[in-house]
C-alpha cells in the first residue's frame, strides 16, 4: 500500500505537462441501490437513490421520483441515467418502487410514496438531504400520483401511520404527462376499455368498473383536492400523446388556473407518451429551475 503521506504534493512543472484545479464546489455522484423503506404485511418497498456530494459535507434539495407504469409493476431502473442528470445538478434524487394495483388499489400508490418521503427525512443526514427543501415528479400514473402526494398532504384516507413524526410536506410538484381523470372516455386513445375492472384504471380501484363507482374514482382526481394551500405545480405534456391525451394536461391546468394557484404548463409539439423530448437535458434543466425557484433556505 502505498503512503502518501510520504509524497508531499510537488508543484514542480514539467514541459509538456498539462493540469487541472480541483475546487471545493466539485460534485460527484453516487448511485445507492435497493434502500428498503417499508414492509407492509411482507410486501417490502424499496428506494433507489442517487446522491450527490461535494469534497467537505454539504447538503442537497431531495427530488423524489414514482416511474409510470399504469399503476402495476414498475420498472424501477429504467430511468436512472436520466435521473443521474438531475443528481449532477445538485439534488438527491429518490426513485421510490410503490405497491403495484395488482397487490394493493388505490390509495396505496399515494401512501406509500409519502412513507417513503418521510423515511427520507428521517435519515436526512445519511442521505445528505436538506429536510425542508423536497419536490415529488412522476410521469404518467407516476405524474397521476406525484400529483396527489403533494395536493393532498392533510388528508388522513389517502395517508399512512409510517414514521408519523416526519412530514411528508413537499415544496413543488413535477408531472409529466400525468393521468388527471380516469374517467375519461376520450382521454386514453389507445384503449377503448379503460373504464373495465380489468382495465389499468379499473385495476387501480381493486378491479371494479370505473364509471359504475363513481364516489371511489372521484377520490383519484388530483383536481378534487385543490381547496387550501397548493404547492406549485409544473406540467408538460406531449401534443400527440397516445396513451394519455394532452386533454389531461389541458384539464389540471385549467382547473389550478381557475383556483388561483401557481402553475407552469409546457405543451411539447408533436411528443408522443414516454418521449425522448421529455427527458434531454433541456427539458431536465426546466425541471431543475423549477426546483431552484422554489428553494426555501436551507436550515
Amino acid at each position: 500500500m502505498v503512503d502518501y503521506e510520504r509524497f508531499p504534493e510537488d508543484t514542480t512543472f514539467v514541459d509538456g505537462m498539462k493540469t487541472l484545479e480541483s475546487s471545493d464546489d466539485d460534485l460527484g455522484t453516487a448511485y445507492i441501490p435497493n434502500i428498503e423503506y417499508e414492509d407492509v404485511g411482507g410486501t417490502k418497498r424499496v428506494l433507489q437513490i442517487i446522491t450527490p456530494y461535494k469534497r467537505t459535507p454539504h447538503k442537497f434539495p431531495l427530488l423524489v421520483y414514482i416511474q409510470g407504469s399504469a399503476w402495476m409493476k414498475q420498472d424501477i431502473y429504467a430511468q436512472i441515467p436520466q435521473l443521474g442528470y438531475l443528481a449532477r445538478k445538485g439534488f438527491v434524487v429518490a426513485s421510490v418502487q410503490y405497491r403495484e394495483s395488482e397487490i394493493a388499489p388505490f390509495p396505496a400508490q399515494v401512501q406509500d410514496v409519502k412513507a417513503a418521503i418521510r423515511f427520507l427525512r428521517k435519515n436526512a443526514e445519511k442521505y445528505n438531504i436538506q429536510e425542508n427543501n423536497v419536490f415529488v415528479w412522476g410521469d404518467s400514473s407516476g405524474g397521476h400520483t406525484a400529483m396527489l402526494v403533494g395536493l393532498t398532504e392533510h388528508c388522513k384516507e389517502l395517508d399512512t401511520d409510517l414514521y408519523p413524526e416526519y412530514s411528508c410536506h413537499v415544496n413543488g410538484i413535477i408531472s409529466f404527462y400525468g393521468v388527471v381523470d380516469i374517467r375519461m372516455k376520450d382521454g386514453f386513445p389507445s384503449t377503448d376499455n379503460h373504464q373495465q375492472p380489468d382495465s389499468p384504471e379499473g385495476m387501480l380501484l381493486g378491479r371494479k368498473n370505473v364509471l359504475e363507482n363513481p364516489e371511489l374514482a372521484a377520490k383519484t382526481l388530483p383536481f378534487a383536492y385543490l381547496d387550501g394551500a397548493v404547492p406549485p405545480i409544473l406540467l408538460m405534456h406531449g401534443t400527440k400523446d397516445r396513451i394519455v391525451s394532452f386533454k389531461h394536461g389541458v384539464r389540471m391546468y385549467e382547473a389550478l388556473k381557475r383556483a388561483g394557484k401557481e402553475v407552469e404548463f409546457y405543451r411539447v409539439r408533436n411528443a408522443d407518451h414516454g418521449d425522448p423530448a421529455f427527458f434531454r437535458d433541456s427539458t431536465l434543466d426546466i425541471v431543475a429551475d423549477f426546483i431552484r425557484r422554489h428553494l426555501q433556505p436551507a436550515e
